[in-house]
């Protein structure tokens, strides 16, 4: 037999002993549309960061994400509904900051946040700002802590709810500077502002998207930031800690998470996309304009934050004694 022939037939023999292996699923990602689900409802700020990323990915992995609402029992209901979705990538869960309020406060929950999910990526972190009705004879965080010492339980301050970030925050300034004040629970943020827009309530910590405009128009005071450092809107205005609370930090985030089992490459691939439009000056520049900062991480990275925030938040709940009502 020719030496070409035997070589060839060899080839051949080889080929087809050899087992043959189809490309693996995480190779093919995402070959159709993937769902984000947000378990709030629509216009919210956990909604319009999915939308975005939504959008995004689509672009960069030209394949569909669309974002889906499954709103209900304060975000139990579409978070349940991911956590029992398949673990392949294609259904993933917009994750913000008020689902480790809810992880220290339900415990009746279907879930563990940090048992039945795995850590993509943040996308955006967001500060609030510390406003009071203009009719509060306080200029400063200061003169505002002095005023609610001198007046024990006579100062309220608002929030969207028992267990929102807007009361943790309120609870967390009470702790760091020894005040007492009411809280004024409301079902939802617009009732909040509105009613310290009308003088109801003395102060609130609200998102600065939200309440932003209403500083501006001189609806209300803003007396300081919760970040690390100083907003990007408002740069005269100090952070809480500047202002005389030292160490006070509150500031939301947003994200995505995976059901727990999901593939180590479809989650590596979705965090470096993520990342990828981070990193784009356009980004940035459309999120500093809604007080939002870029936090880009690995997912590892995520993970960690997630458990400290998670610490740091079930000290604040058990040292204020909060429940859910």
């Amino acid at each position: 037999m020719p030496a070409m022939l035997r070589n060839g037939t060899l080839a051949l023999t080889v080929a087809l002993l050899l087992p043959w292996s189809a490309p693996s699923p995480a190779q093919e990602y995402p070959s159709r549309p993937v769902r984000l689900i947000v378990p709030l409802g629509a216009g919210g700020p956990t909604d319009i960061v999915g939308r975005y990323l939504a959008q995004a990915l689509s672009e960069q992995l030209k394949q569909s994400f669309f974002v889906e609402n499954r709103p209900g029992a304060a975000g139990v209901i579409g978070t349940d509904a991911v956590a029992k979705s398949a673990p392949d990538g294609y259904t993933l869960l917009v994750v913000a900051s008020p689902h480790i309020n809810l992880e220290i406060l339900q415990h009746n929950k279907p879930y563990v946040l940090m048992r039945d999910f795995v850590a993509v990526a943040p996308a955006f972190s967001y500060d609030a700002l510390m406003v009071v009705h203009p009719s509060v004879q306080a200029k400063t965080v200061k003169e505002f802590i002095a005023l609610a010492k001198a007046k024990p339980g006579a100062l309220t301050y608002a929030s969207s709810g028992p267990g929102s970030n807007k009361h943790m925050g309120g609870e967390l300034f009470k702790l760091m500077t020894g005040t007492d004040m009411l809280h004024v629970a409301y079902k939802g943020s617009t009732g909040a502002r509105n009613d310290i827009i009308g003088g109801h309530v003395h102060m609130m910590f609200d998102e600065i998207p939200a309440v932003g405009p209403n500083v501006i128009a001189g609806q209300v005071r803003a007396l300081a930031t919760t970040g690390p450092k100083r907003a990007p809107g408002f740069p005269d205005v100090p952070t809480v800690s500047e202002a005389g609370v030292p160490g006070y930090e509150h500031t939301g985030w947003s994200g995505i998470m995976a059901p727990a089992g999901t593939p180590k490459p479809i989650v590596d691939l979705l965090n470096a996309e993520i990342n990828k439009l981070l990193a784009k000056p356009e980004t940035k520049a459309t999120w500093d304009k809604q007080g939002a900062e870029t936090m880009p991480m690995t997912p590892a990275q995520f993970d960690a934050y997630l458990r400290a925030d998670m610490e740091k938040w079930t000290k604040v709940v058990k040292q204020a004694g909060i429940k859910l009502e």
